[in-house]
């Protein structure tokens, strides 16, 4: 055979040096290389490219465009092995912002003696630079999530009383706070004389005849470019405050199908634990930020099906009903957590972008990763003898891992960019608790996801988008193109064949998915703390672990990350010994109509000795949360609730 091999590389006597093939998946472009120019020019002049990273020269730039979310540069900009200097032009370099915003100042973040027991509430108006996060946590450049949490701790002095490291650490500082004026902090520092900056120099991006072509850019086959697009006037960006910004609203929202369950339940628990909401201080105190939002949004029904007219109705009494949901009823939540009822119908038709044509997609709706399920016309589907749980199109919920709510899961995969393009925020799933506040993160003007843990590709479990912006028309008109495609691997695709992939920032998922990189045999030489093998380990702790959560508690869980993502589990529950509401003598009706459903009395399980010997990090962790709303103990910052 390697006779034979050997004859026929001969025989066709090829001289050309042998590249593998890797197959390419389809191309998904349906925008000119203008439209992406303008898209890109939009973003950045309205203050939503807060990043020094450049600009693929694909995009064809013919000048540095203006950035208002980033300082001035240094007077000197010394030349490196990636950046020419600025009086050389180069056919392959990529582009520059020129930064013309405010100040940066960037913080050491310590608390001050006699307050150190509870690290400090992150400053108001403060900001995260995710550059520099990006060059401390990157997968792509061997970056470990262990270090990359020191980091995110030390940065935000979550470490408080409790540093060990010595010496400087400039270079983890990652957050900093803007001033106006143009000064840059470094050009105060170094004395530079009268040593100007020169203009910028056009770098052209491809060969110059080929700038007004599609060159390098490969549209999807048999479809039709997009018209010119059509976006209005940028933005003005604001140099980041306290203040409430209509146009960058402090909104997480969260969609959920089905019965309200320990689930969305520990996730508005840990919102409330962490979150600057206020809700420590007197009715008549006016706090110092603005106070985030949390919108949950219900489906009151299967995926497929349409509200009835009386649904807003039917989800409130509901919700009175739920002993999981009727605490966040209460009216010292009413400023913060907001049950918002979804209608796909009505949402789609408030995208600008799709409510003119997406009822031509109706038969594909459900469509994940091209990946398609039919929903069958009303009459059809109701002559159906499948029961709920064989039906997929009738499920609300996901009960076990054999009867998986496939068509909700698809449905949330749209909805989150519909949420955030219509009212703005960040989308976060429901299998995701919050860690830390997340003040610097509504500083950060740009858009972001993240990382699909080690591929180089989205996970969106976690979407930060600006309502209405260029971004989200690109993406709301190339999924229309592309049979409404949601899934984060399409929208993966979308933008690296549009070359707009800096506009949605691809975070380490070390940020908000810590244990992922280990369940995948990643890391796992160092891995961080706590060590999970699989995403099961937080609701079933290993025995030889088991000993952590309840030592180390909340402050030993994934510690400097701004959240944890476990990844469905939706059938498991948190605490199996005290798997019901405990949050005293305020909700107990809630509590005993919990354990009369599990057949328990009111007593039953209140003897350690009736408990789990060691606790599960899932136990440990909704445990701490109770105790903050029954006045047990204070929030991680210190901060007793006021009711």
């Amino acid at each position: 055979m390697v006779l034979t091999v050997t004859a026929l590389r001969k025989g066709f006597g090829r001289q050309e040096r042998w590249e593998p093939f890797t197959p390419r998946e389809p191309s998904t472009l349906v925008y000119r290389r203008d439209d992406l120019r303008r898209i890109w020019e939009w973003e950045i002049a309205s203050g939503h490219y807060p990043s020094k990273r450049s600009i693929p020269r694909q995009i064809g730039f013919k000048s540095s465009p203006s950035n208002p979310a980033l300082p001035p540069p240094q007077r000197t900009l010394r030349p490196s092995r990636y950046r020419p200097p600025l009086t050389v032009a180069t056919t392959q370099a990529d582009t520059d912002t020129l930064g013309v915003g405010p100040k940066r100042t960037y913080l050491d973040i310590q608390a001050t003696p006699p307050n150190v027991a509870y690290p400090p509430r992150p400053v108001p108006g403060s900001v995260a630079d995710l550059d520099v996060l990006m060059k401390h946590c990157d997968f792509s450049d061997a970056k470990y999530v262990r270090d990359c949490l020191e980091v995110l701790r030390l940065g935000a002095g979550l470490d408080n009383g409790e540093r060990s490291r010595r010496g400087r650490m400039d270079e983890w500082k990652y957050i900093f706070l803007e001033q106006n004026g143009t000064t840059t902090e470094e050009e105060e520092e170094d004395d530079v004389g009268d040593t100007v900056v020169p203009n910028p120099v056009f770098r052209p991006p491809v060969e110059v005849q080929k700038l007004t072509s599609e060159a390098e850019l490969l549209k999807k086959d048999g479809a039709t470019f997009e018209s010119q697009v059509s976006l209005p006037a940028p933005l003005t960006h604001r140099v980041a405050s306290s203040a409430c910004d209509s146009e960058n609203p402090r909104l997480f929202h969260m969609f959920w199908t089905g019965p309200f369950t320990d689930k969305p339940y520990l996730a508005l628990l840990s919102f409330l634990f962490t979150q600057n909401t206020g809700i420590h201080l007197k009715d008549d105190a006016s706090p110092n930020v603005c106070r985030p939002q949390f919108w949950l949004w219900i489906n009151p029904g299967p995926a497929a099906s349409v509200p009835n007219p009386n649904a807003m109705h039917d989800m409130f009494e509901g919700l009175k009903k739920s002993p999981w949901a009727a605490p966040f009823l209460h009216h010292r939540f009413h400023d913060v957590i907001k049950f918002k009822m979804w209608n796909t119908t009505e949402q789609l038709d408030g995208i600008p972008e799709l409510k003119d044509e997406w009822r031509d997609l109706k038969d594909q709706l459900f469509n994940s990763g091209g990946y398609v399920i039919s929903v069958p016309k009303e009459e059809d589907n109701a002559t159906s003898t499948k029961t709920d749980e064989e039906d997929i199109l009738n499920r609300t919920g996901s009960k076990s891992s054999s009867s998986y709510d496939r068509l909700s899961v698809i449905l949330s995969d749209m909805a989150r960019f519909v949420l955030c393009h219509r009212f703005g925020g960040i989308y976060l799933d429901a299998d995701t608790l919050f860690l830390r506040d997340w003040e610097e993160l509504w500083g950060w003007t740009g858009a972001f996801a993240y990382r699909w843990s080690r591929l180089d590709k989205y996970n969106t479990a976690v979407l930060r988008m600006h309502k209405g912006s260029a971004l989200g028309t690109f993406l709301f008109r190339t999924a229309m193109k592309n049979g409404l495609d949601f899934h984060p691997m399409s929208i993966s695709r979308y933008t690296a064949d549009a070359h707009l992939e800096g506009l949605l920032l691809r975070l380490p998922d070390a940020l908000f998915d810590s244990a992922w990189l280990n369940t995948e045999y990643y890391q796992r030489d160092r891995p961080p703390q706590p060590y999970f093998t699989e995403f099961g380990d937080f609701f079933d702790t290993p025995v030889q672990n088991s000993a952590a959560p309840q030592a180390l508690g909340f402050h030993g869980f994934f510690r400097g990350a701004f959240s944890y993502h476990f990844h469905n589990f939706w059938w498991k529950p948190f605490d199996p010994s005290r798997n019901f509401p405990d949050l005293g003598q305020r909700f107990l009706a809630g509590e005993q109509s919990a354990r009369a459903k599990l057949n328990m009395s009111n007593e039953q399980g209140d003897d350690v000795s009736e408990d789990k010997r060691d606790l599960d990090w899932s136990a440990v962790m909704k445990r701490t949360f109770e105790a903050y709303i029954r006045g047990e103990r204070p929030n991680m910052y210190g901060e007793w609730i006021q009711w």
